[in-house]
């Protein structure tokens, strides 16, 4: 019976750090293996959120590209956008596996899904630990932490280019970041036992 399941997370958001700024939209993919020991990436997950923070950063909404007044306008309240992850992780999960919150920059990614899941009064369903890629990528490749980003990785583990007009749309860096944990895994059967 598997352990864990992988749940590669991606998020965009209007600033450095929560709280003073918002988390506007989520994506994630679940991570699996299948029957000839290869790793599969799921169908993505996909939410926009309604900020409501103090604070907007320019630099941070020039790179997601999104519109905040639109997701003024139309992004879910924050309970109803953790709500639906929640059930999506549930009818995602393999039976009797915990769901593990992985990220490329987990700590990043990771501190604004928890303090969201807090903020709202709600649990967490990936608790308090979070499995990291750029570290991971370190002990399976024996990369330097400055070597660690997507483009070495493409080299290193032989994944496709990504593609310009996607990055930084929560869903498309979810899977591919789903795509570098696949390989990971499958570099380190041993770390893979799920």
């Amino acid at each position: 019976m598997p352990r864990a399941t992988w749940f590669c997370v991606d998020i965009e958001c209007s600033g450095p750090v929560p709280h003073l700024y918002d988390m506007i939209s989520l994506g994630a993919v679940r991570v699996v293996r299948a029957e000839g020991g290869e790793f599969t990436v799921g169908e993505p997950f996909y939410v926009e959120i309604c900020p409501t923070g103090p604070r907007v950063d320019a630099g941070a909404m020039a790179v997601n590209g999104l519109d905040i007044d639109a997701l003024r306008r139309d992004g879910l309240p924050m309970a109803q956008a953790l709500e639906r992850l929640d059930k999506w992780v549930a009818e995602q999960l393999l039976p009797g596996s915990t769901p593990v919150f992985v990220g490329h920059n987990a700590p990043f990614d990771w501190s604004f899904v928890t303090y969201a899941y807090h903020a709202a009064g709600m649990r967490n369903p990936f608790g308090y630990k979070a499995l990291d890629t750029k570290a991971l990528s370190m002990g399976v490749l024996g990369l330097h932490w400055l070597d660690s980003n997507k483009e070495t990785l493409q080299d290193q583990l032989d994944l496709p280019a990504q593609e310009p007009g996607k990055v930084h749309r929560a869903d498309y860096d979810a899977w591919y970041q789903g795509l570098i944990l696949a390989r990971l895994l499958e570099r380190k059967p041993a770390c893979a036992d799920s």
